[in-house]
């Protein structure tokens, strides 16, 4: 005997019209021509055992999560970095999920929501990554709360009803509250309230460090963990000098392990180099007291990534006795 499924896991009804993003997106029928544009976005359909409907993927800053390895390897990959809009079209795509703003917004040089439009095919920004951008003036924009898992779970539940599979979206959301909730217990309430610094990346070790802003992913994985991001720019990814970090004066630093070969910095290894042999930024205190952390980079972006960076984390911190 099954289990009974939540009520909103029935079978979809088309025409199906979803309001994403200030849009009204309507789908005459599942999709079976799909591109995943971005990581997160092409994870979400392979979590949801969609690679026989997909066309193709693009824009990979890490390694598929090894779990999707097999089902990733089905699906054709256009170029881990940015595609040409001309590419994604050649794949005769009858939907476009994407995860960032750079990928499918009104100055990405991919392509705009109306480009797709104009051919009738459907497209989806992921909500979470649907900000505002004019506090700041990046395409990344900033976010006044700080992100939770609702905003995936929006993005889970929509995209199998998008695909008929709504079942399989609950699943897969019941399994991320789990992993949520069994983190949360696991941080000893007399715990000390550490605080985060999360670097993604640097074109230089003289360049300002682009970091996770206070209330975007991070600072959710630094909340989870019984912590605060020391970083208080809304800015989803603010630049900070080096000064600056110093004065955050974090208890931990996390630094993000990326697959892509954009920078060198993208290494962690390179990093971890750079804190512990620059004079002045080997002397703060999280680099004095080895708190340095290494997390998947992708997980630093609002994604399905987020949790198992969170666990990651967490694992490392035990370790090193600075969480029970």
């Amino acid at each position: 005997m099954h289990a009974a499924l939540p009520a909103n896991a029935a079978s979809t009804a088309y025409p199906l019209t979803i309001e994403n993003c200030g849009a009204k997106v309507t789908f005459a029928k599942a999709p079976q021509r799909a591109i995943g544009l971005g990581q997160n976005s092409a994870e979400i359909l392979l979590l949801l055992g969609l690679e026989d409907r997909m066309a193709g993927t693009a824009f990979w800053p890490s390694k598929v999560l090894p779990a999707l390895a097999e089902a990733n390897a089905k699906v054709k990959l256009l170029t881990v970095e940015f595609p040409t809009f001309e590419s994604i079209l050649a794949e005769e795509p009858d939907f476009v999920a994407a995860a960032l703003p750079s990928l499918l917004g009104p100055t990405s040089k991919v392509a705009k929501r109306e480009d797709f439009d104009k051919l009738g095919v459907p497209t989806y920004l992921s909500p979470s990554t649907c900000l505002s951008t004019a506090e700041v003036k990046d395409q990344y924009g900033s976010r006044a709360q700080l992100w939770n898992m609702d905003l995936l779970y929006r993005e889970i539940d929509e995209l199998s009803q998008i695909f008929d599979v709504a079942d399989r979206g609950q699943a897969l959301i019941a399994d991320f509250k789990a992993r949520e909730a069994a983190l949360r217990a696991g941080v000893s309430k007399d715990g000390k309230d550490l605080s985060y610094v999360f670097w993604f990346s640097s074109p230089s070790p003289s360049a300002d460090a682009y970091l996770g802003g206070k209330n975007g992913a991070s600072g959710f994985i630094a909340d989870v963990l019984g912590g605060h991001n020391a970083i208080t720019a809304e800015a989803e990814w603010p630049t900070v000098g080096w000064e600056g970090i110093i004065a955050a004066n974090p208890d931990v630093i996390v630094v993000a392990s990326l697959d892509r070969n954009r920078w060198e910095l993208d290494k962690p290894e390179a990093k971890i180099k750079f804190l512990t042999t620059d004079p002045v930024v080997s002397q703060i205190a999280a680099v004095r007291n080895k708190a340095l952390v290494v997390m998947d980079g992708q997980a630093m972006n609002p994604t399905v990534r987020t949790i198992y960076g969170a666990e990651q984390v967490a694992q490392q911190l035990k370790a090193l006795g600075l969480l029970k």
